[in-house]
C-alpha cells in the first residue's frame, strides 16, 4: 500500500471512530484520533503477521497499552481482516465482544487486555524476553500514552529491557501533550521525554506521529543495530483530523452529536 493510500485509509478509520463514539455515546474519542497513523503504519506496513493465523508463534506482537483508545485498535484489526467489520457495529453494546476497554482474547489479534495504564510495557518486555528464551525472532511493539509515562511500572520495565539487551522490543509513545485533567508536562515533568528514554539505556527517536513515512522508517528498523530496545516518541495532536476537536481536551470526555459527526466526516472528505 502506498503512503497516499494509507492516508486515505487513515481518514476512513477516523470517520468510523467518530461514528462509533456517537452511536455508543462513549468518551476518549480524541485519544483514538491521535494514534491512527501509528496503527496504520504498524498494521499495513511494519508488523509481520497474518490475520488468517493470528496466534502464530512467530508473529510480531502489538500491544495497545493505552486501552482507552481501544476503538482505534478494533477498527484497525477489522479493516486489516482479523474479524468481520460488522462486529464494529456492536461496540459497547451489552454482551458485545468489543467493550470500551479491551478484554482478554475478545477478538483475534488483540494481544493483551489493557486499560489500567502502566501494564503494557512490562508485559511487552516479558514477551520479548520469553521470545528470546524460546528462540523466536518476533518483535514486540507497545503503544503507550504520554500520561502512562507517569507510572512507575513503565519505568521499571524501561530499566529491565536495556539491562537484558532486549533489542526486539519498541515503546511508541503517543505524545499528544494531554492527560485526562490537563497538559502532560504540567502534571508531571515529562520533558525532555526522548532524552529520558535515552538516559534509561534505550535507542531513542522523535518523529511526527502523523507522518506515515517517518513512522514506517523508524518502526521498520526495529531492532536498529544498537543492541538496545527502541523508544519512539511520536509527537501527535489529540483529536487529529477534525478541526474542532484538535488539541481540545474536552474531547477526552465528549461524544459527538449527529451534526458534529456530519461536520467531522465532511472535513475528512467522507461525505
Amino acid at each position: 500500500m502506498t503512503v497516499p493510500e494509507m492516508e486515505v485509509l487513515g481518514r476512513r478509520i477516523r470517520g468510523r471512530l467518530i461514528e462509533m463514539s456517537h452511536r455508543a455515546r462513549t468518551p476518549h474519542l480524541a485519544s483514538t484520533l491521535s494514534c491512527v497513523e501509528i496503527l496504520v503504519a504498524a498494521y499495513w506496513e511494519v508488523l509481520a503477521l497474518d490475520p488468517r493465523n493470528a496466534s502464530a508463534p512467530e508473529r510480531d506482537r502489538f500491544i495497545l497499552s493505552k486501552g482507552h483508545a481501544a476503538t482505534a485498535l478494533y477498527v484497525a484489526l477489522a479493516y486489516r481482516g482479523f474479524f468481520p467489520e460488522a462486529l464494529l457495529d456492536t461496540f459497547a453494546e451489552p454482551g458485545s465482544r468489543l467493550a470500551e476497554q479491551p478484554s482478554p482474547g475478545c477478538v483475534p489479534g488483540l494481544e493483551l487486555a489493557t486499560g489500567s495504564l502502566g501494564h503494557g510495557l512490562p508485559v511487552g518486555v516479558g514477551m520479548a524476553f520469553a521470545g528470546r528464551l524460546q528462540g523466536l525472532a518476533h518483535r514486540v511493539f507497545v503503544l503507550m500514552s504520554d500520561g502512562e509515562c507517569n507510572e512507575g511500572s513503565a519505568w521499571e520495565a524501561a530499566l529491565l529491557a536495556p539491562a537484558q539487551r532486549l533489542d526486539r522490543v519498541a515503546a511508541i509513545i503517543d505524545y499528544n501533550k494531554w492527560q485526562a485533567t490537563g497538559r502532560s508536562n504540567e502534571i508531571m515533568a515529562l520533558h525532555p521525554l526522548r532524552e529520558k528514554w535515552e538516559a534509561f539505556g534505550w535507542s531513542s527517536y522523535e518523529v511526527d506521529g502523523h507522518d506515515l513515512k517517518a513512522l514506517i522508517d523508524v518502526m521498520a528498523h526495529v531492532p536498529d543495530g544498537s543492541g538496545k530496545p527502541v523508544a519512539i516518541v511520536a509527537h501527535t495532536v489529540k483529536g487529529k483530523g477534525v478541526s474542532f476537536m484538535e488539541d481540545d481536551n474536552n474531547w477526552h470526555y465528549r461524544a459527538p452529536d449527529a451534526d458534529q459527526v456530519r461536520r467531522a466526516k465532511a472535513e475528512l472528505g467522507l461525505l
